[in-house]
């Protein structure tokens, strides 16, 4: 236990009188054994010894023999251990001081070289009870200074402590159990419910006081300093802006309370009398810092999208960098991608083209027990530009486009072509048909009769009558003419058989003879015959 070690053994002969026994040991590194002090001529079957001038973390072997005179047994090899890793945590010394509603308690650490590295590791439970009722215990944990609070003034309090180390999965031995009256109540009494709060750059602390016209002072300690069993009770200093107070707050700056842990004491005070201190309040300087959102810029770029995380509007004064997380989504969806890093410039690749992404940020504060975090900058949405693939693909859609309108433009010419060749045929034949049709004869036969030459003739019997036959046009109706034995073609009659009704009229015998050929080519029917004595009626050639 602690520093000391018991070896224990059986004798296999109890009736061989005169019989003592030695131990000797040897360390990991050495050749040779070494007598175990404590354990020389030992009548008795155990020996207690102690490693004060030994390293606790080497391995060590024991080995023992018995002797009688100069007699000798063999030696009998222990299993090698070591010192640290076998020892047990024994009991730490107590020591009790009582105020009226509190117990102070000064606790020593167990052991000397054995815990030597370990004493500011320990942990310490104390269980209480009041004397009169065992039954209502309570178990707290305590520092090696520190204060047992709620308990009842002029009351009898039992209490047994026993140290713990954590790490190594040591659990001590119980001390002696100890009392202690405490005392009759304070007539002024001690601030109650002490806090903390962060406002801008400052903290403010605040409690709870029933009385008027009383001042109150403020306290701090490092925390570090109640891990050590020395006293500290003359290491308490000022808060700066918390003395002779005469409300229940006072404002203290932050800067001047780095990211550690404190501890916090009120006292109050009417000028003739002063109560004693508050609970101890413990204080996270780390834990109250407020972190104010930062400040986000979005920027598109031709192959990315960049976002540049700036310092809140209102900068805290903070004693560890900051880390900084970023959120983002597509505007469309509501899946979100997060990045965290310490540097305020992200960048965002492989996003999609033409494409709205949004983005928020944040702020974190890592400490060793406390992680802190900010609320969400405002969010910030920015469209990217189009990618390299994008444009390719611009590039030959308008390589496509160029290419094909001329091939279209081709195609409907073509399609007009064909429509117009079927439904609006040329009056005109192909050059291939009007080959064969060279004379003019020939060529009228296949010519519309809206485009047919007309010419005025007339018919003149030598009954002195004539019909005056004219073009009946646009009707395509049919053409007859009428054959008499007195009938006369004239185009250009001689003077001495014109009618006074027929001079003047442009006529021609070879115009007329040429309608006859153009209307009546290649027809070797004869005109259908007229009765004598009825008028013909004027039949457009």
């Amino acid at each position: 236990m602690d520093d000391n070690f018991t070896l224990k053994w059986n004798r296999s002969n109890e009736s061989v009188p005169n019989v003592t026994f030695s131990a000797d040991y040897q360390m990991s590194e050495m050749n040779n054994w070494i007598q175990l002090p404590g354990c020389q001529y030992v009548a008795d079957t155990e020996c207690t010894f102690s490693f004060l001038k030994l390293n606790v973390l080497d391995e060590i072997t024991l080995r023992i023999r018995a002797e009688r005179g100069n007699s000798t047994s063999a030696w009998y090899i222990v299993d090698s251990f070591i010192p640290f890793l076998k020892a047990q945590i024994g009991p730490p010394e107590v020591h009790l001081e009582a105020e009226d509603k509190a117990v102070k308690i000064n606790i020593s650490p167990p052991g000397k070289q054995m815990w030597s590295m370990d004493r500011s590791r320990f942990i310490y439970s104390v269980v209480i009870w009041e004397n009169s009722a065992r039954t209502e215990e309570r178990t707290e944990t305590v520092y090696p200074r520190d204060m047992i609070y709620k308990l009842s003034p002029e009351t009898t309090y039992c209490l047994k402590v026993r140290a713990e180390l954590p790490l190594q999965k040591k659990v001590g031995v119980y001390s002696a159990v100890h009392c202690v009256n405490t005392t009759a109540e304070n007539k002024l009494p001690p601030p109650e419910n002490i806090e903390v709060d962060a406002a801008n750059q400052n903290y403010v602390l605040k409690w709870d006081y029933a009385f008027a016209n009383v001042t109150f002072q403020a306290q701090w300690l490092y925390g570090y300093l109640k891990q050590f069993p020395e006293d500290h009770s003359n290491k308490w200093k000022q808060i700066p802006g918390c003395v002779h107070v005469r409300t229940t707050q006072c404002v203290f700056p932050q800067r001047a309370f780095p990211d550690r842990v404190y501890f916090l004491r009120v006292q109050a005070s009417d000028g003739n009398s002063t109560s004693l201190w508050s609970e101890e309040k413990e204080f996270r300087s780390e834990a109250q810092t407020v972190i104010l959102p930062p400040v986000l810029n979005v920027k598109t770029t031709s192959h990315a999208l960049h976002a540049y995380v700036g310092a809140s509007r209102e900068p805290v004064d903070l004693h560890r960098p900051l880390i900084y997380e970023i959120r983002f989504w597509e505007n469309a969806s509501s899946a979100e991608s997060r990045i965290l890093q310490e540097q305020t410039d992200f960048t965002f690749p492989n996003l999609k083209p033409l494409t709205v992404y949004c983005f928020k940020a944040r702020a974190h504060l890592l400490g060793e027990k406390w992680n802190q975090s900010s609320d969400f900058s405002d969010v910030v949405c920015e469209k990217t530009k189009p990618g390299a693939t994008s444009r390719t693909w611009l590039v030959a859609g308008i390589c496509v486009l160029v290419v094909s309108v001329p091939v279209a433009v081709y195609i409907v010419k073509g399609l007009l072509r064909c429509l117009n060749y079927v439904f609006f045929p040329s009056p005109k034949p192909p050059s291939s048909i009007d080959e064969y049709f060279s004379e003019q004869p020939l060529k009228n036969l296949l010519l519309s009769p809206s485009e047919e030459r007309t010419e005025r003739c007339f018919i003149i019997e030598d009954v002195r009558s004539m019909t005056v036959l004219e073009e009946a046009k646009g009707t395509g109706g049919d053409l007859r003419a009428y054959h008499s034995p007195t009938l006369l073609l004239l185009g250009e009659p001689p003077a001495e058989t014109q009618h006074p009704l027929s001079r003047g009229l442009p006529t021609s015998v070879s115009l007329c003879r040429k309608r006859i050929a153009t209307v009546f080519g290649g027809i070797s029917r004869p005109f259908p015959a007229i009765a004598d004595g009825e008028a013909g009626p004027g039949v457009p050639l």
